[in-house]
């Protein structure tokens, strides 16, 4: 029996989780859950799987986060919520010698330096995230030295052939509707200007050990891809499947073992899918070229990068900027933050915070981003 409990469980990552949950009770205890707030889901989950401890952010901040994943009858622990709150949480339980299931960009982006040392065995740490979880998959049993670069797949989002013109027109209310995944507004957004898949470069990076160089990403419609290896001997290594958060999170969850994610969860139908790959054109879509520079500087910058497209994207859903804004303040932010590299975890998370105050004031005075 695997004991689990789930940070984000509200969420769509966390919905995704509970929905594994719920088809395998005889393999799934679920102890604890957690979310932003108190809300009619939480309530409505912790009494369907008799849940005893609930924790809500709003209520009990980050320490009822640490009291999860330091909870001795908790041996897993799923981070499916976004932001940064959960990250000191996340330490606390690889500390503790927890199995660790992971959907959360920024604790890997912001704190990376100070995660992934934490590790104490490769099966510990599991990425949720479908892209990362294809990598990680098809690392198994792979001598990492003989891996000659990594690709993330992207759908290409709603404006994958929106001239930058057009791009220019996007409102939030076509934005917010994803051609394949049903995710969170932040994410959607992310998804739709790409800074969502640079984001992931950047974490793909730290998470596995890699090169600036050795770590990309391509478009591919449909997303029935999610991830491939490029091997030193020319062959490519590549993980396929319906585009359903469900099959990431069970195989995180029961790994090495594969049990079917939920009874409604769709076997792939092959003539159906066309498999092909286009390269990002980053004219049109600058967050990937934005978060390559970021992989290099390293440094503060990967923290800048996250604080300000926070700000960016709800500066977007205000209003306030326009779609090609988001990534222009993004990496105006990044160019106005003269920040050095931090020493520690709280350092990190300062640089965090400077970002988000840095962006707030440059979106007041650069009249283009509108």
């Amino acid at each position: 029996m695997i004991n689990l409990g789930v940070i984000g469980a509200t969420g769509s990552v966390g919905s995704s989780v509970m929905s594994v949950c719920e088809a395998w009770p005889d393999k799934i205890c679920v102890k604890a859950l957690a979310a932003n707030k108190c809300s009619r889901k939480l309530m409505q989950l912790a009494e369907k799987f008799r849940v005893n401890k609930i924790f809500a952010y709003e209520q009990s901040g980050s320490e009822g986060l640490e009291e999860l994943a330091l909870d001795p009858e908790i041996d897993h622990v799923v981070f499916s919520s976004s932001g940064t709150a959960a990250i000191k949480a996340l330490c606390k339980a690889l500390e503790a010698g927890k199995t660790i299931s992971l959907a959360n960009k920024e604790s890997i982006v912001v704190a990376g330096k100070w995660v992934m040392p934490l590790i104490k065995h490769s099966e510990q740490l599991r990425p949720v995230d479908s892209e990362h979880n294809a990598i990680w998959q098809c690392l198994h049993g792979e001598n990492k030295s003989f891996v000659n670069k990594i690709f993330l797949t992207a759908s290409g989002g709603p404006f994958r052939n929106f001239s930058y013109e057009q791009l220019k027109t996007v409102t939030p209310q076509m934005a917010l509707n994803h051609p394949v995944w049903n995710m969170g507004a932040k994410i959607t957004i992310d998804s739709a200007t790409l800074m969502n898949k640079g984001i992931e470069l950047i974490e793909a990076m730290f998470l596995f050990g890699l090169e600036p160089s050795q770590v990309d990403a391509l478009i591919s419609p449909g997303s029935f891809v999610h991830g491939l290896i490029e091997f030193a001997d020319g062959s490519v290594k590549m993980l396929a499947a319906e585009p359903d958060m469900k099959l990431p999170a069970a195989s995180c969850i029961f790994w090495p073992e594969r049990f079917f994610p939920s009874p409604e969860f769709k076997k792939p139908v092959y003539n159906l899918h066309d498999i092909k790959f286009e390269f990002i054109d980053t004219q049109r879509f600058p967050a990937v070229r934005i978060a390559r520079e970021v992989m290099k500087v390293k440094g503060a910058a990967p923290a800048v990068l996250v604080g300000a497209d926070e700000v960016a994207v709800n500066l977007f859903l205000e209003g306030r900027i326009s779609f090609t804004g988001i990534s222009a303040l993004v990496e105006e932010t990044l160019n106005s933050c003269d920040l050095s590299e931090p020493k520690s975890l709280d350092e990190a998370l300062e640089c965090l915070d400077h970002a988000r105050s840095k962006a707030r004031e440059l979106a007041g005075k650069i009249k283009s981003l509108s």
